[in-house]
């Protein structure tokens, strides 16, 4: 009797030891997603803090025409008023971010299409050219980081849905987090995870 509670303690141990390291292995994936959410966050958050100067220097270099970017700073101000729950992450969560910071990038490659066909001389601006650079690169970063997290994502999923450790996120509570995805119709071009959104000046 005595052999058989032994046995029984060791492999109760065992189990436990072997739950106890797939949970931290999902914690770290999780955080992992966390971290790259972040990294999105950053690079969209930068975009959002160039629109002021975009349109200081337009104001400062052409006569300024209010309603050119009307739509860039209401887009602007729905993307900076969204709040997502960083620790769901879920599928609409993802989706409706994504939809506000691709209008946003819609929103400001047609500003900024207008705005040079109306103002050609402000190409030759230092200060265009400069925010140029930066809203290139900073469009570039997006999509950088969202391919970024859709690679953690699909690790993090793929985990969690794996046979045993499914049965530890199960009990732990790990649910599926959301991809970006493509663009759709509406946001071809202008910002999605596949293609980068034009900001050209010429």
């Amino acid at each position: 009797m005595k052999k058989i509670l032994i046995v029984v303690l060791a492999v109760v141990a065992v189990l436990v030891i072997w739950g106890i390291s797939i949970n931290n292995r999902l914690v770290a994936a999780d955080e992992a997603v966390s971290s790259a959410w972040s990294q999105v966050e950053n690079v969209c958050q930068r975009r959002l803090d160039l629109i002021p100067n975009l349109v200081s220097t337009v104001k400062g270099a052409a006569n300024f025409e209010k309603s050119t970017f009307t739509e860039v700073v209401q887009a602007r101000n729905q993307a900076s008023a969204l709040s997502i729950d960083q620790s769901k992450l879920s599928e609409s969560d993802v989706a409706a971010y994504q939809n506000a910071h691709d209008n946003v990038g819609a929103a400001l490659s047609r500003a900024i299409s207008v705005t040079v066909e109306q103002y050609p001389q402000l190409t030759a601006t230092q200060a265009f050219r400069d925010l140029q650079t930066q809203l290139e690169g900073t469009e570039n970063r997006i999509a950088v980081e969202r391919n970024k997290f859709n690679e953690v994502v699909k690790s993090y999923n793929t985990s969690i849905r794996r046979f045993p450790s499914s049965v530890i996120a199960a009990i732990g509570g790990f649910t599926p987090k959301g991809y970006f995805t493509a663009a759709s119709s509406a946001h071809a071009n202008q910002g999605d995870a596949a293609a980068v959104p034009e900001v050209s000046f010429e």
